[in-house]
C-alpha cells in the first residue's frame, strides 16, 4: 500500500500522505508496530519527504482511520476538499462508504494499488484467509448502513447470492455474525 501511495505522490495526485492504522490480524506478525508506522519507513525509503507524511497509529478500524485522519490533516491546518483514500483491493467500496458517512464534505476517491487476486493471495499466504475477508467485507457493506457506521449502497443480486454461498461454505471467520 505504501508503495502505491508513495507513486501516485510522486504523480503529484497529492501533496500529503496520511498513514493511518494499528495492527490487525492480517498484519501483525509482518508490521507488530503497526500498520502506519511500517508504511511510513517505507514512503520514507521510497524517497517521499517527512515533511509530506501524517501518521496515525492509533486506528483498530476504518471509522477510527477516517476520523483519526480528518483530525491530523486539520492539526496541520489542511482541509482538504478531496480525499484519495487508498486500501486493501477487497475494501474500497466500504471504505468509500465509511468516509462518505463521516466525512460527507469531501469528495472522496478509492483507490487500490493496481494487483490480481492470485498477486494479491500470495501477499497475504493463505487463500481461505482472502477469501474470509472478502466475505466480512460484503457482510459489512451489507450491515453497516443499519448501524449507523456507513452509507447505504446497492449490492447486485448475484453478489450477494455469492456472499450468502460462501457464507454457507464456512467462509465466516472474519464476519461479524459467524453463526447466521
Amino acid at each position: 500500500m505504501a508503495t502505491y501511495a508513495a507513486e501516485l505522490y510522486d504523480r503529484g495526485l497529492f501533496p500529503v500522505l496520511v498513514f493511518t492504522g494499528a495492527s490487525s490480524p492480517t498484519t501483525r506478525d509482518r508490521f507488530p508496530r503497526g500498520e502506519a508506522a511500517r508504511y511510513r519507513e517505507h514512503a520514507l525509503e521510497l524517497g517521499v519527504p517527512d515533511t509530506a507524511i501524517l501518521v496515525d497509529p492509533h486506528a483498530t478500524n476504518t471509522g477510527a482511520n477516517i476520523v483519526n485522519s480528518r483530525a491530523l490533516l486539520d492539526d496541520a491546518g489542511l482541509r482538504p476538499a478531496s480525499i484519495l483514500l487508498i486500501s486493501k483491493p477487497y475494501a474500497e467500496r466500504r471504505s468509500y462508504a465509511t468516509a462518505r458517512k463521516l466525512w460527507p464534505e469531501v469528495d472522496v476517491i478509492c483507490a487500490a494499488a493496481p494487483i490480481g487476486f492470485e498477486a494479491y493471495v500470495k501477499t497475504i499466504g493463505d487463500e481461505r484467509r482472502v477469501i474470509d475477508m472478502m466475505v466480512g467485507d460484503l457482510e459489512r457493506i451489507l450491515e453497516y448502513p443499519a448501524r449507523g457506521f456507513t452509507i447505504a449502497q446497492d449490492v447486485p443480486g448475484d453478489i450477494e447470492a455469492a456472499y450468502h454461498r460462501l457464507r454457507a461454505a464456512g467462509f465466516v471467520s472474519r464476519t461479524i455474525t459467524p453463526s447466521r
